[in-house]
């Protein structure tokens, strides 16, 4: 037995002793009953398996122990020692991104109130996450990369306290007792897995091993904590689960809890459990296995050859980018390391951002990126090779780039006197709210940027993150976007290469949270969630209420849209109802769940530009523009209502609903045009 066991065995040998008998609590689950634990939100009990969530969408499940148990010693702020293990397993379904992870917790209170779905996990929400009154353990298995919480990966372990900025945090897997190299774990891959939990001598211990397998003697993570300062003298225990647009089922199939008997886990029942893995497709010798055996041998000589020559290309690409980029260091290097760093303004997916002062007095704003990670190292050389060759009034100029003695990389930008659009959105007093005519040139003038990104420049730029973080505004309240990190560049001729899910949640479009291939129209997607966020003066993902576009949605089918307008705008008064109702249809246009719904971003941009009276029907390019026209006179729009009571299991009507109601009631001509999106 290792020191972490017989640390633990004396300490609670020494605390029995001592403690009131009254303060034990231990329990084994070999499968549940509806009367062993309280349900809230969409969990449930199928077959004696805590099932946490299903495949709804921005959905939470939590299960506590229906009553408290004692975390403290009667009478002082000693924490009791305690262990818990648990089996689970997280349920990809076919076809669907699996997301977003389960958390087990401490907490004061039942129920889900305070809870938010998607990246939040069902633990917090963005207004009371990192609060200290939350009085909150918990870990977290994620599954999803969430910059906004600093997370290291998309396949992790974390310690959470009062905060989804996880204490500590580690790839998920375990460490052989062999002494062999670390072995990954995939979360999401609907395997069983154990997870054994303790707190001794103030540390707290997480191990985690494939179902079956005798527990790791070295824990994944190992964390010195002072729970006096986080628990109440008795707290609830169990899990809590989320699921946004990514969807996934947590399961929960066994659990033991004791702060008595550390040796409670070894009576959990590990074998003859169900498996959630999905279904492989078998491959069966035929007659035919030999002959599809030589077309495949053919067929990967024939992908080998592609990949051998693209790999020459990218190399003499790579060469020209080196060569480039090191003309553009030594052009700007010695100017940089003079600048000094003042304070922090900022803090972006991948490194602070200072307010920087250069001797002579100009102001800059100063990304600070560590060279150590390889996300960072990414989004630096992103960054470097589109923002620092674009250059548009609406885009955030890059002044320069340098790398620092100790490492570290810096990327020097114009300083934007103003701060974000969030900020000003949400963090600021009542004086400084902006008006109706600031937040429609705003996003005249985002579009505006993101228009040059698509068509103006030799390259297509697709920015993959437009959210109001990323818009900043100058000392005259000009919109300009910036953050690059994510950005990736393609000929006009060509579709995006990747399939890697990046970006905000709340701000991707469906199709590409379930293909992770981006576009110009996942942009424009990102841009149209922009639009209502501006309008609405609401987060897109908030706390306890549906997503904003669902709500927005929802609005328009009750034909109250005016009232998703910002309440601090509608209270001065004085606003063009007309107007603003044709930049919400506007916003909800751009953030369709069909891309080909979607208008492009020349079309958006003339929107703004005030053009869209002067548009031809017979010029494809326009058609968004006339679709707009007719929001105005509510002559699409006033079919949405039966579009939504026409049976749809969505909060939105999908776009074969909204055809079939235009086919339903306007001409063949026009409702083809729809469809074909032109």
């Amino acid at each position: 037995m290792k020191k972490p066991q017989i640390q633990l065995l004396l300490y609670l040998l020494a605390t029995i002793l001592t403690a009131d008998h009254t303060s034990a609590a231990d329990f084994i689950f070999n499968g549940f009953e509806s009367s062993d634990v309280s349900l809230y939100g969409n969990a449930t009990i199928e077959s004696r398996i805590l099932t946490l969530t299903t495949d709804a969408t921005f959905s939470i499940g939590r299960v506590l122990l229906p009553y408290k148990i004692r975390t403290k010693q009667p009478n002082s702020s000693v924490v009791l020692p305690f262990s818990t293990s648990f089996i689970f397993a997280m349920a990809p379904y076919a076809g669907r991104l699996p997301g977003h992870g389960i958390v087990f917790l401490f907490t004061p209170h039942v129920g889900i109130e305070g809870s938010s779905s998607a990246q939040h996990l069902g633990l917090f929400n963005f207004s009371n996450n990192g609060n200290s009154s939350n009085r909150v353990l918990g870990v977290e298995f994620d599954v999803f990369k969430n910059e906004e919480f600093r997370d290291i990966n998309a396949n992790h372990v974390g310690i959470d306290v009062n905060s989804l900025i996880s204490v500590d945090s580690y790839e998920a897997g375990y460490w052989p007792d062999d002494g062999n190299s670390f072995k990954k774990l995939t979360l999401n891959n609907g395997r069983n897995y154990q997870v054994w939990i303790d707190y001794v001598n103030g540390a707290v211990n997480v191990t985690m091993a494939p179902v079956g397998k005798k527990r790791p003697n070295q824990p994944l993570l190992s964390v010195p904590l002072n729970l006096s300062e986080v628990f109440e003298d008795e707290m609830y225990v169990g899990f809590t689960a989320a699921t946004g647009a990514l969807i996934e089922s947590h399961k929960i199939l066994a659990w033991s809890f004791s702060n008595t008997n550390f040796s409670t886990s070894e009576s959990l029942i590990t074998r003859g459990l169900p498996s959630f893995e999905l279904p492989k497709t078998p491959i069966h010798k035929t007659r035919g296995f030999v002959a599809g055996l030589v077309v495949g041998v053919l067929f990967v000589a024939a992908v080998c050859s592609v990949i051998a020559l693209l790999l020459v290309k990218r190399n003499r690409r790579l060469r020209k980018i080196k060569e480039e980029l090191e003309d553009w260091e030594l052009e700007n290097r010695n100017r940089n390391q003079e600048l000094l760093k003042q304070n922090v303004i900022g803090i972006g997916g991948n490194g602070k951002v200072y307010k920087g002062i250069f001797p002579g007095g100009s102001e800059v704003g100063v990304k600070r990126i560590s060279h150590e990670s390889s996300e960072g190292i990414r989004a630096f050389v992103s960054e470097i090779s589109s923002l620092g060759r674009l250059k548009h009034r609406n885009l955030v100029g890059l002044k320069g780039w340098c790398k620092k003695e100790k490492g570290s990389l810096i990327l020097v930008y114009e300083y934007m006197e103003n701060g974000s659009l969030d900020k000003r959105l949400f963090e600021c007093d009542e004086s400084k709210i902006l008006s109706w005519e600031e937040r429609t040139r705003i996003l005249k003038q985002v579009a505006s940027g993101v228009l040059y990104l698509h068509y103006g420049w030799e390259s297509k730029v697709l920015h993959r993150d437009i959210k109001a973080s990323n818009v900043l505004l100058d000392k005259e309240m000009n919109a300009r976007l910036g953050d690059f990190g994510l950005a990736r560049m393609h000929d006009h001729d060509k579709v995006a290469g990747t399939t890697r899910v990046v970006g905000t949640v709340g701000y991707l479009a469906p199709e590409f949270v379930r293909s992770g291939r981006a576009s110009m129209q996942t942009d424009v997607f990102g841009f149209g969630v922009l639009i209502l966020e501006v309008v609405c003066g609401r987060r897109p993902i908030q706390g306890g209420e549906p997503p904003l576009v669902e709500w927005v949605w929802d609005l328009l089918r009750r034909e109250e849209l005016i009232t998703a307008v910002d309440s601090r705008l509608r209270a001065r008064g004085n606003l063009d109802e007309e107007e603003v109702e044709r930049v919400l249809h506007l916003g909800l246009l751009c953030a369709h769940p069909d891309p080909s719904a979607r208008p492009s971003m020349r079309q958006v941009a003339k929107f703004f530009e005030g053009k869209s009276g002067q548009v031809d029907e017979s010029e494809g390019e326009d058609m968004g523009m006339h679709l707009l026209d007719k929001m105005k006179t509510k002559e699409i729009w006033s079919m949405y209502p039966q579009i939504f009571n026409s049976g749809s299991s969505s909060s939105h009507p999908t776009f074969e609903e909204i055809r079939k109601g235009l086919s339903d009631s306007m001409s063949v001509s026009w409702s083809s045009a729809v469809v074909e999106g032109r």
